[in-house]
C-alpha cells in the first residue's frame, strides 16, 4: 500500500470509528430485545429482522437499526438510511475500505454489507474490553454454506481463549492462525509487540482492519500481520507468550467439502494439536507461557488422557490440560457440519458418512476440547507440571491469573523436596470450605469434601487425616509439626503418616486448597 493510500485508509478508519461511537453490545441488545438476542443465539434471524423492521421506522433509532440491518443481519437497506448512520464516512467511504455493495447512487437504491461489522464485549483477567470487529457474514445472514477461505468472526471458543488467558505484563506475543485479529487485541492490552500469523490472506486483512479501526485501546503497542502457516512466519524467533485459536478440528481428509481455513489444518485427526504441543517450544523464552484450545481423540487402544499426556512428555514443557468438553464421533460430526451451514445442502448424508469413517478407521470412541497451558521453564528444576484432568463444568472466568498462580505454585514445590516441605508453613485458601455428610443416625461422616469456591472449582474427597491436617493448617505450624500431632492424636506412626499426607498435601497446595504462607 503506497504512503497516499495508507493515509486516505487511516482517514476513512478514523471517520468510521467517530461514526460507529453509538454502536456498543448494549445499544444493540437494547435495540433487539432479549427474544431477537435469544433466537440470533440459535441462528433464528427473523425475530431480529422484524424488531429492526419496527425500529427503521423511528427516526431516533433508524440509525442504529440500519448498521444492525446491514452488517449483523446481512439485509440490504436503502443507501440514504444507511448514509445518516455513518455521516462522516459516507457509503461511498464504506465503499472504499470494502465494507460495502452500493446498487447505485440514487438514495433509494439499496446497499448490502460485504463483511459482518459488530460490537464486542467481554472481561479478560484485565477487566473489561469493548471493539468492533469485522469478519465474513455468516450462513444465518447469507443464507447459504460458508466459503473456504471464510473468515470467522468471535464465537464461544474465541471468547473461552481470550477469558483463559494469562494477562501479565510482558514484551512479545505471538498470536498463531489469527483469525479476524481479536486474540491479538487482547494481547495488545498487556505486551509491547504482537505478531498475528495466519494462512489466509483475507484473515489478514479483515484482521488488519480491526486493529486500524481499534487503535486508540491499542496505544503504543505494536501488531504486526504475517502469511504463513503454523510455526513457519517465526522460526528461530522467540516469545514470551504464545497464544492461539488453531483451525483445531478434525476432519476426514477424504471429503475436500469439509475443509475450511478457520478450523481445518490439512492435518489427519488430531495431529495439529500434537504438533503445536511438540513444537511450540522452539519459540517460546525461557519462562514463556503458550496456551491454546483443542481437540484431541480417545482412541480404543489409547484413552485420551494417555495420548494427550504423552504429548505433554514429548513437549519437554510444563504442561496442564483441562477437558472440557467431549462428544461421540457423531455428535462431533453433525456439530462441525452444521458450524458451516452445510446440514442445509443435499450432500450432508455424505459428508456426515465420510467424518464417522475417518473416525471408525482410528477406533475414535470421543473427541475432547479443551485448555492447553505449556510453560518453558527458566531452569531446570525437579519434575516438570503434568496435569491432565477434567472439569466439565469449569472454573469461573476469566481465568487467566488463576493459570499463573497454578505455574507460581508448581515452582514452590519444585523448590521445596520433602524435608523443605516439613519445615514449611501453609494455611488453607480462604476459599475453600468443608462438607460432611452423614448416613442418617450415624455419629461420623461418611463422606468429608473439601470445596475450592474459586481458583479451578475443585472438590477433594478427604479423609479423617487429611481433613484434620487442613482444619489446622493456620500458617503458624510447620507441615512436620502438625502431622506429629496428628498422629498423636490418632495413635499412628508418624512416618507413616508422613508417607501418607505429603503427596496429599502437595496435590492441595498445587491446586490451591493449601497455599504456602512463606
Amino acid at each position: 500500500m503506497s504512503a497516499d493510500a495508507k493515509s486516505r485508509n487511516d482517514e476513512l478508519v478514523g471517520k468510521l470509528r467517530a461514526d460507529l461511537t453509538g454502536f456498543t453490545v448494549d445499544a444493540v441488545n437494547d435495540l433487539l430485545g432479549p427474544v431477537a438476542q435469544a433466537a440470533l443465539g440459535r441462528e433464528q434471524s427473523l425475530p431480529a429482522r422484524l424488531a429492526v423492521a419496527q425500529h427503521l421506522a423511528s427516526p431516533s433509532q433508524e440509525p442504529l437499526a440500519a448498521l444492525v440491518a446491514v452488517f449483523v443481519l446481512g439485509l440490504e437497506v436503502p443507501t440514504g438510511r444507511l448514509a445518516r448512520a455513518v455521516p462522516r464516512t459516507g457509503v461511498a467511504g464504506l465503499s472504499e475500505l470494502g465494507l460495502l455493495a452500493a446498487a447505485g447512487p440514487d438514495p433509494a437504491d439499496p446497499v448490502r454489507a460485504l463483511v459482518d461489522l459488530r460490537p464486542y464485549a467481554t472481561v479478560d483477567a484485565l477487566g473489561p474490553a469493548d471493539w468492533w470487529l469485522a469478519s465474513d457474514l455468516s450462513e444465518v445472514a447469507t443464507g447459504r454454506p460458508l466459503s473456504e477461505d471464510h473468515v470467522l468472526g468471535v464465537g464461544g471458543a474465541s471468547l473461552t481463549l481470550a477469558r483463559c488467558t494469562v494477562r501479565r505484563p510482558t514484551g512479545r506475543v505471538l498470536d498463531l492462525g489469527t483469525g479476524c485479529g481479536i486474540q491479538a487485541l487482547h494481547a495488545a492490552r498487556h505486551s509491547k509487540h504482537v505478531v498475528a500469523t495466519d494462512v489466509s490472506a483475507r484473515a489478514l486483512q479483515l484482521a488488519g482492519l480491526n486493529w486500524a479501526l481499534n487503535a486508540p485501546t491499542i496505544g503504543t503497542t505494536t501488531i504486526e500481520g504475517r502469511l504463513g502457516s503454523l510455526l513457519e512466519p517465526v522460526t528461530g524467533q522467540e516469545f514470551d507468550q504464545v497464544v492461539s485459536n488453531p483451525p483445531f478440528v478434525i476432519t476426514p481428509r477424504s471429503a475436500p467439502a469439509a475443509a475450511f481455513e478457520y478450523r481445518d489444518g490439512g492435518m489427519v485427526g488430531d495431529d495439529l494439536v500434537r504438533h503445536l504441543v511438540e513444537s511450540v517450544g522452539s519459540v517460546l523464552a525461557p519462562g514463556g507461557i503458550a496456551q491454546f484450545l483443542g481437540n484431541w481423540e480417545g482412541r480404543a487402544d489409547e484413552g485420551w488422557t494417555d495420548r494427550v499426556s504423552s504429548w505433554l512428555t514429548a513437549s519437554g514443557l510444563d504442561g496442564w490440560v483441562v477437558q472440557r468438553e467431549w462428544q461421540d464421533p457423531a455428535e462431533y460430526a453433525e456439530t462441525w457440519i452444521r458450524d458451516s451451514g452445510q446440514h442445509l445442502g443435499k450432500d450432508a448424508d455424505d459428508l456426515y458418512a465420510a467424518w464417522l469413517a475417518d473416525f471408525a478407521s482410528r477406533g475414535v470412541e470421543g473427541v475432547g476440547f479443551g485448555l492447553i497451558t505449556l510453560r518453558r521453564p527458566e531452569r531446570e528444576s525437579g519434575a516438570p507440571l503434568r496435569v491432565v484432568e477434567e472439569r466439565r463444568t469449569g472454573p469461573g472466568l476469566p481465568w487467566g491469573d488463576e493459570v499463573l498462580a497454578t505455574l507460581e505454585r508448581h515452582d514452590w514445590l519444585a523448590a521445596h523436596d520433602d524435608e523443605a516441605l516439613l519445615a514449611a508453613t501453609v494455611r488453607v485458601a480462604p476459599d475453600v470450605t468443608e462438607e460432611r455428610h452423614h448416613r442418617p443416625g450415624a455419629e461420623d461422616p461418611s463422606v468429608i469434601l473439601l470445596r475450592q469456591g474459586g481458583g479451578a472449582g475443585r472438590v477433594v474427597q478427604a479423609g479423617t487425616a487429611l481433613t484434620g491436617f487442613v482444619g489446622a493448617s493456620s500458617g503458624d505450624i510447620p507441615v512436620g509439626r502438625l502431622i506429629g500431632a496428628l498422629a498423636s492424636l490418632l495413635e499412628v506412626d508418624v512416618a507413616a503418616l508422613q508417607t501418607e499426607l505429603l503427596s496429599d498435601v502437595r496435590n492441595l497446595v498445587r491446586d490451591g486448597l493449601l497455599e504456602p504462607a512463606e
